[in-house]
């Protein structure tokens, strides 16, 4: 597990993050080019330039569905901003990478309103890093029931019984 949770002016934010061997542009064109992020997330279309919109599908989720996603932000290889409308509202994720000394940091940073569905998101997002994990080493994929309903506890302990965040203030990205 690697999520933690900090306070921001406007809410929370969940941050999981794994390293990987590799450059940074490496890491990046996992993360942006269509073909690869087809195997571990899913594929997407359109153009993908600061201002537009995607389509992107989950191929890993029940029924395989298809959301927007605007790109917000776009620093290759640096920081990938996106805001998505789904069935669950919208939402705002930052997916920042740096190198590091045995490789690159990919940090993916979920800004939250509120921490109603923490003990679901946490999980996923531990299982999507982790399938991305899988297919940049060319292992076995992982299994989601790995994730949930296990890791629930471990992402409803990051928030305090008030519902704030137990995480320490830090600035946004």
């Amino acid at each position: 597990m690697s999520g933690e949770l900090f306070r921001t002016a406007v809410g929370s934010e969940l941050v999981v993050g794994r390293t990987f061997r590799g450059s940074p542009e490496d890491v990046w064109a996992s993360i942006t080019e269509p073909e690869r992020t087809a195997r571990w997330f899913g594929p997407w279309e359109g153009n993908g330039a600061p201002g537009n919109t995607i389509r992107v599908q989950m191929v890993f989720e029940e029924g395989e569905p298809w959301f927007d996603a605007r790109i917000e932000a776009c620093d290759p290889p640096r920081r990938l901003g996106l805001s998505v409308l789904d069935e669950n509202g919208s939402w705002r994720m930052d997916l920042l990478v740096s190198p590091v000394a045995d490789g690159t940091r990919l940090r993916l940073v979920h800004h939250l309103q509120n921490l109603d569905a923490i003990g679901e998101m946490g999980p996923g997002w531990e299982y999507y890093l982790d399938l991305l994990v899988a297919a940049r080493e060319g292992t076995p994929q992982p299994s989601f029931d790995d994730y949930y309903p296990r890791l629930k506890p471990y992402y409803l302990g990051l928030v305090d019984p008030d519902g704030a965040s137990t995480g320490l203030d830090q600035p946004s990205v």
